[in-house]
């Protein structure tokens, strides 16, 4: 069974990724939904990432169906996980290391460790192994524990030379065990971490397992079902209220925090995924109505692909640079200011080049679609 609502889904993240990745290349002039939120709180743009790891369970649950408790995977699941898990990694420190001091010179004495596909890598491969060894009910538990466990730990252990519940870039816990086990020419240099942490850090993986668990338990619950109608998308819309609340009163004791994933922005980030699959499933699987979504369906079948190629040519817009000396402005700056800004305004200006840059990696989709080339990991 393949879930067309779904690649649909993941095609309108990577498309959201593409727009406020290249939109927030123009700050302090760009729309405040399309930039993160400085530490806590949670903007439209911090759904993008728990998104991905939401689908990747949502997959998962159709990908790993035929194991049960009575039907054990063999060794070669095991590897093809553990494939999957290496090259996503592998491509995460690819774009770490990709034109940091010239083009494709890997410094591998300062390069990043972390980042968003090795977290993507980890929190697929710790979710895997939990739905293929924990029965139904021990996975809902692992959830529980994980998300609790991280809260009061967060909360309540001493930092050395912080305290307890100190929830800033170098005093929370996951911080500290960031720095206890990556060195910190590895960390994180940007947004104020100055190598005392990092955003997608060991730590603050645990709870990230979580976002792919629920997209597992979501996909399971659809799987199941016998027939497609719009009870099942009320259902989702429903699921996704409640977590709407769960997080946003658990906001008031352990703030919604993307960069240090808290376990009320995994509850709250899974409410609006939840209500973004319902309005998928209802208005693709139950009414029909496709038309509009075949853009985001191409996409998000080469999404692995877009997300490598849009950050890659980020990096080259940012580097390169148009004419000589000191006052020589980036690509990135001289299409900004001479192509859209200058007659657009400079917060008009950055968005059209974000939605320009959004169609073009469609003419790049649609084009492999063509083809039929689909990259697969």
């Amino acid at each position: 069974m393949r879930l067309t609502s779904l690649d649909v889904f993941r095609g309108i993240t990577i498309a959201g990724m593409i727009l406020v990745n290249m939109a927030s290349l123009a700050e302090p002039n760009v729309y405040a939904p399309l930039l993160h939120a400085p530490w806590h709180g949670c903007t439209p743009t911090d759904l993008v990432f728990p998104f991905f790891l939401f689908i990747v369970g949502v997959a998962m649950a159709f990908s790993l169906s035929k194991y049960t408790e009575k039907n054990k995977p063999d060794a070669s699941v095991y590897w093809r996980i553990l494939r999957r898990t290496a090259i996503l990694f592998a491509l995460g420190l690819l774009l770490n290391g990709f034109w940091n001091k010239g083009l494709w010179t890997f410094d591998l004495s300062t390069i990043r460790i972390m980042g968003v596909l090795q977290r993507i890598s980890l929190s697929y491969l710790l979710a895997s192994l939990a739905v293929l060894n924990l029965p139904r009910k021990g996975q809902w538990i692992l959830a529980g524990v994980l998300l609790l466990g991280y809260w009061l730990t967060m909360m309540y252990v001493p930092v050395p030379g912080y305290g307890a519940g100190v929830l800033t870039r170098f005093g929370n816990f996951g911080a500290y065990v960031d720095r206890l086990i990556i060195p910190a020419a590895h960390l994180y240099k940007g947004d104020g971490f100055n190598n005392l942490g990092d955003p997608e850090g060991l730590f603050s993986t645990i709870p990230a397992v979580v976002s792919v668990l629920i997209g597992y338990f979501t996909g399971q619950w659809i799987r199941n079902k016998k027939y497609t109608h719009s009870e099942t998308s009320m259902d989702l819309v429903l699921f996704g209220l409640s977590c709407l609340v769960i997080g946003g009163i658990w906001d008031l004791a352990f703030p919604m925090n993307k960069k240090l994933w808290t376990s009320s922005y995994v509850i709250f980030t899974s409410g609006w995924a939840l209500l973004l699959l319902a309005a998928c499933y209802e208005l693709i699987e139950v009414r029909r109505i496709r038309r509009w979504s075949k853009p985001f369906e191409v996409m998000g079948l080469n999404a692995i692909a877009i997300f490598v190629a849009s950050i890659l040519l980020i990096k080259i817009l940012v580097r390169t640079k148009i004419g000589s000396g000191e006052k020589a402005l980036s690509t990135y700056e001289w299409i900004y200011q001479n192509l859209f800004a200058s007659w657009t305004g400079t917060v008009n200006g950055s968005l059209l080049f974000a939605i320009v840059t959004v169609l073009l990696w469609l003419a790049v989709a649609y084009g492999m679609y063509r083809q039929r080339w689909f990259v697969k990991v």
